[in-house]
């Protein structure tokens, strides 16, 4: 049983960190999984959360190193739905932030939050805390 638990931690976080970036991944499933068969919540809770952060400041990275060329053909986007997507980031501010765990939205606003420059510090504070929640609310739905 403590070699599962070990591979399904070290899958976990892979499986956030991948998730947090453009691939198209699900650690919903895997946390899910996971805590239907008794491993630790808190520490599931945890681990999912420190992966999609990471995925996320990658993403950050990416936004504030990179070309706005290669991000466009990365995010699929038109250069209209750039300007659109940087027009409403900056419209809702850093807050936007806390949403970065959402679909189809949170890539984009991660990568955003990266090319406007936004302070590092309150970066990982929203978005950890917003997917954080996200985590916790889901294991707690899931173990009672």
């Amino acid at each position: 049983m403590e070699f599962f638990a070990e591979l399904g931690y070290i899958g976990l976080f892979i499986a956030a960190f991948l998730a947090a970036t453009i691939l198209p991944l699900s650690s919903e499933l895997v946390l899910t999984a996971l805590l239907l068969n008794d491993l630790s919540p808190e520490l599931l809770v945890i681990v999912a959360t420190v992966g999609n952060v990471l995925g996320s400041l990658t993403n950050y990275g990416l936004g504030y190193w990179a070309s706005k060329t290669v991000i466009q053909k990365w995010l699929r986007m038109t250069e209209s739905e750039f300007v659109l997507a940087e027009e409403r980031f900056k419209k809702y501010g850093v807050i936007a932030l806390l949403f970065a765990w959402v679909p189809i939205i949170g890539d984009p606003l991660t990568v955003m939050a990266g090319i406007l420059r936004i302070r590092l510090l309150w970066f990982i504070i929203l978005v950890t805390l917003g997917k954080f929640l996200r985590y916790y609310i889901l294991a707690t739905l899931i173990i009672q």
